[in-house]
């Protein structure tokens, strides 16, 4: 069974704020790991259903630089929303990075948009098509 996935974020308190008012998860539980000087909090979606993300903060990393995107080995984490314009309105007013607008793979596909996370981390918007 696939449990979480976890993400370095240079600054854990923008990171849960960002993953919690931004985009609904919920954050379950923040602990501090001493053996590795870390930092970690999980976060799911609010109903407790799907896979978790870990947010792993480490308090000796000197270096946070995101590898350009042709360069990446981690793709993107996805999120279903509800309301993509709405969604993309909000992330404006937020000043998220919006790297890709809104667009249909196939005429009858599910809308889709990337933004990135404070440190990054390339996020796919997925907002279905009602059945």
């Amino acid at each position: 069974m696939f449990t979480h996935t976890s993400i370095r974020t240079s600054d854990m308190d923008q990171s849960i704020d960002f993953y919690t008012r931004l985009l609904g998860l919920k954050l379950l539980r923040r602990n501090a790991i001493p053996q590795n000087k870390a930092e970690i909090a999980f976060l799911q979606a609010p109903e407790g259903k799907g896979s978790q993300l870990e947010l792993t903060f480490y308090q000796n990393q000197t270096k946070f630089n995101q590898a350009e995107y042709d360069d990446r080995v981690f793709d993107h984490l996805a999120f279903v929303i509800k309301d993509m314009e709405a969604t993309i309105s909000m992330m404006r007013k937020e000043n998220v990075t919006i790297t890709d607008e809104p667009f249909r793979l196939s005429p009858t596909g599910s809308l889709i948009a990337f933004i990135e996370d404070p440190d990054g981390v390339l996020i796919e918007l997925v907002e279905r098509r009602s059945p």
